[in-house]
Parts: structure tokens; sequence; C-alpha cells
């Protein structure tokens, strides 16, 4: 082995150049695939901390409406503590709320936390480290709170905070009892304080029926139990309880909360774990393109050996030690290119973080580095080595001696041409994909909303605001910088309340429909900039439109062709008359079609207060004015606020990720790809010194020659668009297939991608042909 290590250390130093191309190449690859497992590593690794990780789930409901299947994790209140008396295989349940902000104070400080009301068996069943104080009651005692270290330090600095009070929306005092560690980034639940669920529970007593769904539930199952039985047993569980409800729950096991959580008609349909795959594979083609690199490179390189291995085998060497003295030549450069690419993650890490918002780090403990990366070398030494090994070890030493000559119809050749092709299909293929993905973003980003979201902010309703909007709408139109403002339940971007129990005349009978709903001020239409298709506007003064609603498009379209205008839509005991048709707007799911929605002109379930400014180039000064009036109408409570045009960008996060990372890491596959293809136009150009030389003396121009030696490259690259243009346009297609509103695929994407590769390769090649054509002819003949 010593032996082969020696060989190998001169033919690094023989061959620096190639061997720093081969290195480089490698370590490029290595890096980009290290970063892509890190990064798949802290997607696999949510949640991992939970001690009873394999026996925790949330409770997730289905429920039918006109043959659809649609999946919620709303639970109603009362199923955690019912199915925890009567199911055996529940263990522990708990309940918890969606995550409540809640201003807290104490002397001076006032800020905002957000955390969760929830049930005792929640320390018992997740593992968040207490840090102090004890949470034994803690969760059945309304008056204490478990808050975390962040917050505390938030709070009270290096004091202890245990004992000690906080006061929450300027009301309840609260005892700290405990400090937990502040939830890490891979944790699906993240919160800064914890209180007893009890508090919710009475400040909303809607909790206490089993047909209103509003809470998240979370059980740990007893070791051994036989989930599949179980869902049987949930399935009919709720409508045992309550023959009107349509809900029917199921098990979603913590190891699919972060990767698996999207369902379409009622089936896992994915979700993260999507991306997981795909950059998966981009790991692999990268690391397989750097490996091409290296093949190309050892076997266009094999005149130049074949003496060699021609007298070894004179001297005796045998098949099998030429082939373990080549893979002992690979191996030890990939793990060469290891240490490289170790450096460049340490070097890159700090800005990958920041583009994937996780704290990854180059952790020796770590078995994805500690492990992995040793294998990863190890693999792409012997992928990388295994077919110049046996191709170099093939050699018969009587026709090297003769004058080994690989001629241009060879199968080696083809090998490599054919190796050149791959990466330059992945690379054309990468490139598509990227152009076509960031186009789809852009298409969802401009399409019309329905509404304008430009200039307006929204803050959520504090102490008595909701009574005292009339004269807060009023002081806010005198500042002359507010054009409109309006409440609603919840911004208008998100509606998280439904139903599914009204009726109209000609409904089809059996037909049930979820509807959206959200209740809101007379000013939300004008305010958000919502066009009316037909009908009116809700009065200014709210009581004598109390029973008028305003519904969508697809609302009016599933109620019949003739206009809804007039008609009466009835839930329950309650009638109401539609006196308006607003054009369909988008929420929730960005890329879905609407579903229907009603607007009811009520404020006696509103939480949000949206206002729209007037254009103006100090935006500072308009929202200190803003800022001034909110303060005076509630002085107790700060004033934050979010931009709509903001909150509805950050929809697009992990599209975003997806874009930008795809980016990355195509320019990275066409870096590594041309550094191939640079080490095999230096070789040709070496090669062909002597022909160089002699048609420069008969005449033949720089250009020419130049064309000469690029010309074989540009058709591989040429070859690589036509293989990669229908792959790219299927996989696409795939991917966009699943948006309701797509972008199409246009022919310019092509050509574009086609252009880039040919530009790159021709200036990669171009540089090595220019020079070899510019060499003295004199001096192309003396060498050889």
């Amino acid at each position: 082995m010593f032996q082969y290590l020696k060989i190998a250390l001169r033919q690094f130093r023989k061959n620096t150049g190639f061997s720093a191309l081969n290195i480089l190449g490698l370590a490029l690859g290595m890096a980009c695939a290290t970063l892509i497992v890190l990064w798949i590593g802290s997607e696999y690794s949510y949640n991992r901390f939970h001690k009873q990780y394999d026996n925790l789930y949330q409770i997730m409901e289905s429920q039918t409406y006109d043959g659809k299947i649609f999946t919620f994790a709303s639970m109603p209140g009362p199923f955690a503590a019912a199915a925890k008396q009567e199911l055996p295989e529940i263990e522990l349940a708990a309940r918890t709320d969606w995550g409540y902000r809640i201003l807290f104070s104490r002397e001076d400080k006032m800020i905002n936390e957000v955390g969760y009301f929830t049930d005792p068996d929640f320390f018992k069943m997740f593992s968040f480290k207490v840090l102090k104080g004890d949470t034994t009651g803690l969760l059945q005692d309304p008056a204490s709170i478990a808050i975390t270290d962040k917050m505390a330090e938030r709070f009270f600095g290096k004091e202890d905070p245990l004992g000690k009070q906080l006061r929450a929306n300027n009301d309840k005092l609260y005892q700290v009892k405990a400090v937990i560690e502040a939830p890490s980034r891979e944790s699906s639940l993240r919160f800064s304080w914890l209180a007893s669920f009890r508090i919710y529970e009475e400040q909303n007593a809607w909790l206490r029926g089993w047909g209103s769904n509003g809470i998240q539930t979370f059980v740990k199952l007893k070791e051994g139990t036989n989930t599949e039985a179980l869902n049987k047993k949930l399935n009919g569980y709720i409508v045992a309880k309550d023959s009107n409800a349509a809900a029917h729950p199921f098990l979603l096991p913590m190891k699919d909360w972060r990767l698996r959580s999207n369902f379409v008609d009622g089936k896992q349909s994915g979700g993260r774990i999507q991306y997981v795959r795909l950059f998966s594979i981009v790991a692999l083609l990268i690391i397989l393109i750097a490996c091409i690199n290296f093949m190309n490179l050892a076997t266009a390189r094999s005149e130049q050996r074949a003496r060699e291995v021609g007298v070894r085998k004179t001297m005796g060497a045998g098949r099998g030690g030429l082939i373990r003295q080549f893979f002992t030549e690979t191996i030890a450069m990939a793990f060469l290119s290891m240490l490289l690419a170790a450096l460049l993650v340490a070097l890159t890490l700090p800005a990958f973080n920041k583009l994937v918002e996780k704290e990854l780090s180059l952790d020796l403990s770590n078995p994805v580095i500690s492990l992995g990366l040793p294998l990863m070398a190890l693999a792409c030494g012997v992928l990388a080595g295994i077919y110049p090994a046996l191709y170099l070890s093939s050699f018969n030493p009587v026709t090297v001696f003769k004058g080994l000559k690989i001629g241009k119809n060879s199968a080696t050749v083809y090998v490599r041409k054919g190796l050149v092709v791959t990466q330059f299909a992945v690379s054309i293929v990468l490139i598509i994909s990227t152009i076509i993905i960031y186009q789809q973003i852009q298409h969802a980003k401009n399409r019309d909303l329905g509404y304008d979201k430009e200039n307006v902010i929204y803050s959520g309703l504090n102490g008595d605001m909701n009574t005292r909007f009339p004269a807060i709408y009023n002081d806010l139109m005198a500042t002359n910088v507010v054009e409109n403002a309006a409440l609603a339940t919840s911004p208008v971007i998100n509606i998280g309340s439904s139903s599914g129990n009204f009726s109209w005349q000609g409904k089809e009978p059996g037909s049930e429909l979820l509807v959206s709903v959200l209740q809101v001020t007379p000013q939300f239409v004008p305010a958000m900039g919502m066009k009316l298709k037909s009908g009116r506007n809700f009065n200014d003064a709210i009581t004598p439109d109390s029973n008028r609603i305003i519904i969508n498009e697809t609302m009016a379209g599933i109620m019949g062709k003739e206009d809804p205008v007039g008609k009466i839509i009835t839930q329950g005991s309650s009638s109401y008359t539609v006196v308006g048709v607003v054009q369909d707007y988008i929420y929730n799911n960005i890329y879905n079609k609407p579903e229907p929605l009603i607007l009811f002109c009520d404020t006696s379930n509103v939480f949000t207060m949206m206002i729209r400014l007037k254009a103006t180039s100090d935006l500072k000064a308009s929202l200190a004015r803003v800022e001034k009036v909110v303060k005076t109408h509630s002085p107790a409570y700060p004033f934050e606020y979010t931009f709509l045009d903001a909150a509805f960008n950050d929809r697009f996060k992990s599209e975003m990720l997806i874009g930008n990372l795809s980016r990355v890491f195509a320019i990275l596959t066409i870096i590594i790809s041309c550094l191939g293809l640079f080490g095999l136009a230096a070789y040709t150009a070496e090669r062909r010194t002597k022909e160089i030389g002699i048609r420069k003396v008969l005449g033949a121009s720089v250009p020419g020659v130049v064309a000469m030696l690029s010309k074989d490259f540009i058709r591989l690259v040429a070859l690589a668009a036509i293989i990669a243009f229908p792959l790219a346009w299927w996989f696409m297609n795939s991917f966009l297939s699943e948006y309701a509103y797509r972008v199409q695929i246009h022919w310019w994407v092509f050509a574009l991608a086609g252009a880039l590769s040919f530009a790159i390769a021709l200036l990669t090649v171009s540089f090595q042909a220019i020079r070899a054509a510019l060499t003295n002819p004199v001096d192309s003949l003396r060498s050889e």
C-alpha cells in the first residue's frame, strides 16, 4: 500500500495542473453535496429531541363536502379528555391553541410574546428542557406560567425570574414557576411561554361543544399500539358524540409533522419531503458530474500512462495489482478533495445558513460530518476510479510498446464524449428548471389578487379598540395620510374560519359545501380595493346590514347562473340576504382556485384592523401619525403592525428558498462541468500541438485553429441540449401540474438555457484553444 501511495504522489507531482483540476472539481462537488446533506439532515431531525418521538401524534380530522375530502388540524375541545379516558391506547393527551400573542409587561418593559395555553400532560409528552423551577402542577394553576430562557432574559436580565410576576394584556398577573430552554428551530412547537388551558377555555365557551373545531390536539400512545386499529376506532368517534358533526379523526405521527403534512382529497400528498427528495437527487447529480470530470481526464491521458502499464506488466505486475494502484490514486485524490471540501463548507456555511434560515454547523460529533464526509470521499474515489482503473489495467504490453494510439472512433473516446454530454445535459436541465421555478413564483406573485396589497398595514386589536373603532376611524381619516380603514376577523390573506351548513333555494339536496366566512366592518371591501361585480357594499352603519352578506364569485357560481343579489342564504335558524358579489380574491393557499366565501357585516368576532395609507414618499411620517391616533385610543398597548405586501411575500418563503438553492447549485454544476471541459480542452490542445504547428505553417489563421479545436466540444454541448430539452420539459411540466394557476413553459426558456450553455462551453474551450493557436509554430514542432 505504501508503494502505491508513493506512485500516486509521483503522479500528482508529474501532472500538477490536471491533478489540481481533479481535486478542485471533486472538492466543489463534495462541498455542494455536504451542504445539501446538512440541510436534508436538519429537515429529518425536526422534533427528534423528544424522547417519546415514536409514540407522539397529532390528531387530524377529515370532513367531506360535495364529494371532496378536506383535512384539518382543528379539533373540538372535549376530544382530548374524552379520548384519553375512553380509548385505552391513548396514554396522554394535551390541547393547545394556535399560538397566542399576549402583551406582557414588567415595570417599564412591554413586549408581545407568543406562546400556548395547554394541558398538564404537555410536559409529560414533550421533552422541552426545564432549566429552573418545577413544572409539576404548573399547567393546572391559572395563575402560573412557564417562560423560556430567552423571554426571561428580555424581562429579567440576569435576575432569577422564579417567583416573580408578569402582567398580561395590562390585566391578569402570572407568577413565573419555571424557565424552559427556548425551542430550537428544529421544533414544530415553538413558543415563549406556556400557561394553563383552563384560561383559554374560560374565554372561549364554544370549546365545550363537539361541533366546533378550533384547537390542536396531541396524544402519546402506549408502547406497541396498533395505529391502524386505533385509526378505525377514531374514524367514527366524533360522530358518535355529535351526529351533526361530519368530522373523522385520525393520527398523524410526529415524523410526518415537518415533511409530510400536506393532504389532497384526504390523502397525504407530501409536503417538504418533495424538496428533500429533489435536492437529494441534485446532490447525487453534482457528485456524479464531479466524478465524471475525473474519469474523463484520467482516460484522456491514458496514452501517457500506457508505457508505464506496459513496463509494469512486463515486470510481472498483474491486472489486480494495477487496479489497486489506480484505485489508490483516485481514493487518495478524493480524500485530498474531502479536506478542501471541508474548508469550502466551513467558509460558505454562514452564507448558506442565512440563505436557508437554519443554524447548521460543521460539527465533528455530527455523523453526517464524521462519517458522511469520509464515506463520500471513499464513494467518490471508487466511482471516479472504477472505469479508468479497469481501462488502464487492460492495456496489452505488446500493443503499448508498438505505440498505443487511441482512434477517434474507439470505445474510450465515445465513453468520454458520452460523459461530457451527460454533464452538460444535467447542467442544462438545472438551468431550465431554475428559470421556470422563478417564473412560477413571479406568476403567482403578480397575478390579479382581487385586492390591492400595496400601502396596507394591519394590526391586532387591543383593549377596547373594537368598540372604539368608529372614533378611531374618524381620527385616522382626519390625519390626511389614511385612505381607508376596516376591521376583520383576520388579515385579508388568511381566513381561518369556515362552515358547512349553509342552504339556499335551489341548492341540490344532499349537497354539502364548505364555505369560508369572514366578519368585517362596512369599510372592508373599499379599503382592500376589492371590486364589486354586482349589487352594493354594506351600509356605513353596521346595524341595518347585520343580516346582509356579500359573497364572492365562486359562491355565486355555485348558487346558480342567475344574479344571486337579493337571494336568501340560511344557516340554522338565521337568514341572510345577499346584497353584493365581490370579485374572487386570493387567500390562504395562493396557488389554488378560490373557495366559496361569505362576508358578514358583524363586529362580534373581529381581531384585526387593516389600514390603507395614501401613497407618499414619507412613509415614516405617515406611520407616525397613524401610531399617534392608535396610541390615543389604546395608550396601554404598543402599536405593532405588519405590511400586507410583506406578509404576502412571506407566503413564498419555501418557493423562494427552493428557487435560490436551485440557482446556486445550477451555477456550481456548470462550474464543475466547465472545470472538466477546461481540462479536456487543455489535453486536446497539448495532444494536437504538432498538428496545430503544421497547420499554422501552412497558413491556418488563429480563428481557424480555434474553430478546429472547439467544434467537437460544441457538438457535444449541442447533443446535450437535444437530450436535456425534452427531459426538462417533462420534469417541469410534472412540477407545474400541481398548481391550479401555473406559468406556461415558453420556447425561449430552452433557447436561453441552450445559448448560456453554448456560451459558457465556448468560453471555456476557447481559452485553451486561443492559447494553443497563438503558440509559435517553431515551438510547437520542436515539442514533438
